[in-house]
């Protein structure tokens, strides 16, 4: 059976050379490196909207946004440093997800914002809550939940303050507090939590200790 040529280009829709292959969809190579760049482009804004709505609007809708490094530096959006002291450095969410400098997100505490995040480190082996986390994310408030950048950590986000950071360890336990001039990775969310903050409660803090 005979093949015909596609008669026009698939990109810009001039016509195509009249010599160009049976299969061919471009009619030259500035148009196929378009077409790559644009699917290049769709793809990454599908997985940037996907990502949007598994973080909660509480967090998106907040310019506290930077980028981390390999090292889990922050930086901005222009893989320069930034600071968790420096508004400046910092941008909305939008920008700091489409950014490619370094390796992901993270977001600015401050305790104007009242957000405070529990993190417990190494509370996740073989895709299961280790007991001991279970344990203290059955005590506080189902609320928007994520596993660390590693895989292992959780961090759960709650809208509240603390008076300052706390750090504890206690066997196996690692956990860790913050409110205010702290960066946080942020994670994927855990399947079926909520994508909103529950209000943390005033003694939460002190039972964990």
């Amino acid at each position: 059976m005979e093949t015909t040529c596609r008669a026009d280009c698939d990109r810009c829709a001039g016509p195509m050379p009249l010599l160009a292959r049976a299969d061919a969809r471009f009619c030259s190579s500035a148009c196929r490196q378009a077409a790559y760049r644009e699917r290049q482009r769709t793809e990454r804004n599908r997985v940037a909207a996907e990502r949007a709505a598994r973080v909660p609007a509480e967090l998106s809708s907040r310019a506290r946004w930077v980028r981390y490094s390999s090292r889990k530096v922050p930086l901005r959006v222009d893989g320069r440093f930034a600071s968790v002291n420096d508004p400046s450095s910092w941008s909305d969410f939008e920008t700091a997800l489409a950014a490619t400098a370094g390796a992901g997100t993270g977001f600015v505490l401050t305790a104007s914002d009242r957000i405070v995040v529990v993190d417990l480190d190494h509370a996740v082996e073989a895709g299961r809550i280790l007991p001991w986390a279970q344990a203290i994310v059955d005590r506080l408030p189902a609320t928007y939940m994520e596993r660390g950048a590693s895989g292992t950590g959780l961090h759960l986000w709650f809208r509240g303050s603390v008076a300052a950071g706390r750090r504890i360890r206690r066997g196996e336990e690692a956990i860790e507090v913050y409110s205010d001039r702290r960066y946080i990775i942020v994670g994927d969310r855990v399947p079926g939590t909520p994508l909103d903050l529950a209000e943390l409660p005033e003694d939460a803090v002190e039972q964990l200790l």
